[in-house]
């Protein structure tokens, strides 16, 4: 039994691992590139940092006035004005009951069912054709940089983000700047809704693009995509886990072998592979298996948890009426160049939030254009109507922390505003539910169950190694991990090449 048992073990590792190491060796590399490079995205930094200021002299329509043009009633899930569309001011808004369902859950893509209203004459935008396409995108631009119509495409190699359903077919145009920046402008809004730099499309190849498996997008294996990465990666935690045996099996702890070598390969590839895969078998078995995690296999991490009674905590629905101050009022208010308003509900008040190109928004009484301050007493009371359980705990975030914290623009989970500080509101829930809330917003930045917060040690920290007093030492987080990516693709290297010259001779003998 026990010699069958050895001889399975090694024929899995042997024949698992000629396929795996392949793929180790393509994401150990493609990783490293990712560190620097990422996926294109479009954050919501470089968007505000791009939009043209609106100008406070222009006497556009009233928020009141623009909604009746466009025949839109009832409550709102967003409402924006910014100089995103066609260059021009438009209003941008989402009608509640096109993107939430009875019990508020979401059901169709962020983005979808956006009306897009001209903020001078209330036409609604009904599509967005080239010229329209083109004006957005030298909006955009600014500075005069000539900008170039490509074509029109439904995905890319850089457009395979579902965050962009909602805006296919999209424009691609090219912008002549330093960087060889192509853009891609909504086909339902007129929004530029990323951006990708000619260093970020051409190092995309290496890393990101090639990393998530990406070539799988958009063809036929297209449904198929996300099981091919969640049984490439079991099948290689299996074959990674099977070789650590089998290594640690072959190495002579107390007696070396004849040659003197503790290794039954004294010299040649099969003797790098064995001493690199006792090295370095740890750690690959650790980003595999955290990878798989990262697909969220089998929906391991979703709890189940209700939603957030948000509309409850914040005192009601969205809802605009005819005393609502129009945007010259709201501007003139603002001592700063403003490129978007947003209308939100807070604390049972409709509140305008003003965002300039950089910085924190400033807060304005959507009537009297007054400046407001949220009262973190009313804040953390109106906080417990987001869940029927008790509010277990509350505690300040001055500074990030393991469940809260800021990553680089580039990276999978970078590029989202994380300001500080913030309120942790610990629920007594059967999930264990934390809710982050921004104390000078009022906004709700996210929850995070007991399922999720597994799901950050499980794939965040052990795949990406983002252990803040690691990350606040850099370089030494950029060295270390270099340096087992590099011992990682060298055990896949070697693996390729032992499994290529097996396969040659099994060919040869047939």
């Amino acid at each position: 039994m026990r010699i069958r048992f050895k001889r399975y073990l090694f024929l899995t590792h042997r024949w698992l691992g000629i396929v795996a190491c392949v793929f180790f060796a393509m994401w150990f590399i493609s990783g490293v590139v990712m560190m620097y490079i990422g996926y294109p995205k479009l954050t919501e930094r470089e968007r505000l940092q791009h939009l043209p200021a609106l100008d406070a002299q222009l006497n556009l329509l009233s928020p009141k006035q623009a909604l009746d043009a466009a025949d839109i009633t009832g409550p709102l899930t967003e409402l924006r004005l910014a100089n995103a569309s066609g260059g021009k001011p438009v209003y941008l808004v989402i009608p509640k009951s096109t993107n939430h369902d009875a019990s508020g859950h979401k059901r169709t893509p962020p983005g979808k069912g956006t009306v897009v209203i001209d903020a001078q004459s209330g036409e609604r935008l009904r599509s967005v054709d080239v010229p329209h396409a083109l004006a957005s995108a030298a909006a955009y631009a600014g500075n005069g940089i000539p900008v170039t119509y490509l074509d029109s495409v439904d995905e890319d190699a850089f457009t395979h983000s579902r965050g962009l359903d909602a805006h296919r077919p999209l424009h691609r145009i090219q912008l002549a700047d330093e960087e060889g920046t192509q853009i891609y402008v909504s086909g339902a809004t007129g929004e530029v809704v990323r951006d990708a730099t000619s260093t970020e499309r051409v190092w995309n190849y290496a890393g990101a693009w090639i990393h998530w498996l990406y070539p799988f997008r958009g063809n036929f294996f297209d449904p198929y995509q996300a099981d091919i990465v969640i049984w490439l990666s079991v099948l290689g935690t299996v074959a990674a886990v099977a070789g650590t045996i089998v290594g640690i099996m072959r190495w002579r702890f107390s007696k070396p072998y004849r040659s003197g070598s503790r290794s039954p390969y004294h010299v040649g590839v099969m003797r790098w592979h064995h001493i690199t895969g006792l090295l370095f078998a740890l750690i690959t078995i650790t980003w595999i298996f955290s990878g798989l995690m990262s697909m969220n296999p089998w929906r391991i991490f979703n709890s189940g948890a209700p939603p957030l009674q948000t509309e409850l905590m914040q005192g009601g629905a969205l809802t605009i009426s005819a005393q609502d101050a129009a945007p010259k009022t709201l501007l003139a208010a603002v001592n700063r160049p403003i490129s978007e308003l947003r209308w939100t509900q807070t604390l049972a008040q409709t509140t305008v939030q003003a965002y300039g190109a950089a910085g924190t928004p400033t807060l304005l009484n959507s009537q009297t254009a007054q400046p407001r301050v949220i009262d973190p007493d009313a804040l953390l009371a109106s906080a417990r109507e987001l869940l029927p359980e008790p509010v277990a705990s509350v505690e300040q975030l001055n500074q990030y922390d393991l469940y809260y914290y800021a990553r680089d623009p580039h990276t999978m989970g970078g590029g989202s505003e994380k300001p500080l500080p913030i309120l942790r509101v610990i629920f007594d829930d059967p999930h264990a539910t934390w809710v982050h809330i921004d104390l000078h917003t009022g906004t709700v930045l996210g929850k995070i169950d007991s399922h999720r917060r597994t799901s950050r040690w499980l794939f965040a920290m052990l795949h990406s190694w983002d252990w803040l007093p690691l990350l606040e030492r850099r370089p030494l987080w950029d060295m270390l991990l270099i340096l087992l990516s590099l011992g990682g693709a060298a055990l896949s290297i070697t693996g390729v090449i032992i499994g290529w010259r097996r396969l040659g001779k099994k060919l040869r003998a047939v």
